[in-house]
């Protein structure tokens, strides 16, 4: 029941090179005088916020999370040539799976909602705690219903969709809530998009967001899982703190405008707004079906504008060399984009892509908040990744259809 304080058992927990060492001391300094970790198949372990390292710093930090990993036997630690953005490569891993219950000392772990999962971000100390125990305390989320009908229109993504629904309910509009996605357009939407809206629930102060595994699900998770898994879905008789119902042929293409993912608005409603930097990548748009409309587009325009940085960040390494072998890469490259490794970097202002005092970026990353990618007075524009790749090629924030 909803309000009922439960203390389940994880079956994942989540931590990278920012979180995992706060939560690695509170585990040692644990009242119970932890020795070992409740399971080192259960405990993940991600570099991929500031490495390759940025500084000193990173790298001690690095350091002190693979000396525990080592230690501990962690089976599931990512650093280097196997890292990838870990809301992309725990779930292309095969290591989140449908009906799993998952933690991460992460914000967006609410992304592996999209194969059914109940999975929501913690403090480090209560990742600390879970790691000792191999359980977490929860106060069950009341729910509420997104039913998705009529038909996307071109260019509208899982981004859209998601930003869209945002805008309509504000940053506080499910606060502590579970976001449950469901309807016809959910039947068809791909799991990069359903990734992409999960993601975000936590714009929207969801508790976590999900959806009902199916048939898509399926065909994604059994190539890849690791373990048994299962399915769930919501009772007939379920109830529901409100029902929203969405008209998806409304939803035109989003930008957010800073200064948060509720200032959302169509792209074509917004006055021409130059910009000096593009991002295409994250946890939220740097899967290969982002990279190929990205690519798509930008091979129409041949060139980047010269006045645009455009940085383009593949989520994992499987992801990199698969846009490697489809001539992604080649496009973006030669069009006067900058192709990095797998990280975070830019999109929480860490490295790879900082914004200076006045620089206006799109980015196909999930938060705009006031210097959130660099000083204070730039400004982030959220958007999909075919609105990024058309704003690269015109220099300004433009409709995809712009490029001809």
């Amino acid at each position: 029941m909803s309000g009922e304080f439960i203390e389940p058992k994880v079956d994942i927990a989540l931590a990278n090179d920012v979180t995992a060492p706060l939560a690695i001391k509170e585990f040692r300094e644990s009242g119970s005088g932890a020795e070992k970790v409740f399971d080192k198949n259960k405990i993940v372990l991600v570099m991929d916020h500031f490495t390759p390292n940025k500084d000193i710093l990173s790298a001690e930090h690095v350091k002190f999370v693979r000396e525990f990993a080592k230690k501990h036997k962690i089976k599931h630690y990512f650093e280097g040539g196997n890292v990838g953005v870990e809301h992309a490569i725990v779930p292309e891993k095969g290591i989140a799976l449908p009906g799993d219950i998952i933690i991460g000392a992460d914000s967006h772990t609410c992304t592996y909602g999209a194969l059914g999962a109940f999975s929501t971000g913690v403090g480090s100390t209560d990742l600390a705690a879970a790691m000792v125990t191999g359980k977490v305390w929860f106060k069950v989320p009341s729910s509420i219903k997104f039913i998705l009908k009529g038909k996307l229109n071109k260019w509208v993504s899982g981004k859209d969709i998601i930003l869209y629904i945002i805008g309509l309910i504000g940053v506080d509009g499910a606060l502590y809530n579970s976001m449950e996605f469901a309807g016809p357009v959910c039947k068809k939407l791909n799991m990069a998009d359903r990734f992409t809206i999960a993601n975000m629930a936590i714009e929207a102060g969801g508790k976590n967001g999900i959806f009902t595994p199916d048939e898509i699900t399926k065909e994604y998770v059994v190539k890849r899982a690791i373990r048994k898994y299962k399915f769930y879905e919501s009772d007939r008789d379920a109830k529901y703190l409100k029902t929203y119902e969405i008209d998806c042929s409304k939803i035109l293409p989003q930008v957010a405008l800073p200064f948060l993912p509720s200032n959302a608005k169509a792209v074509k409603d917004v006055k021409k707004t130059y910009i000096d930097q593009v991002v295409i990548g994250s946890c939220t748009n740097g899967r290969i079906e982002d990279l190929r409309i990205a690519a798509s587009i930008i091979k129409k325009g041949k060139k980047v504008n010269p006045n645009v940085r455009t940085i383009v960040i593949p989520a994992t390494p499987a992801i990199y060399s698969q846009a490697l072998k489809e001539g992604l890469l080649k496009v973006f490259m030669d069009a006067g984009s900058v192709v990095c490794a797998p990280t975070c970097g830019p999109c929480l202002g860490g490295h790879m892509g900082i914004l200076a005092s006045g620089e206006k970026c799109v980015s196909t990353t999930n938060r705009n908040f006031v210097g959130r990618m660099g000083h204070i007075e730039s400004q982030v524009f959220l958007a999909n990744p075919a609105v990024a790749a058309a704003s690269a090629i015109k220099g300004y924030i433009a409709m995809p259809d712009e490029i001809k």
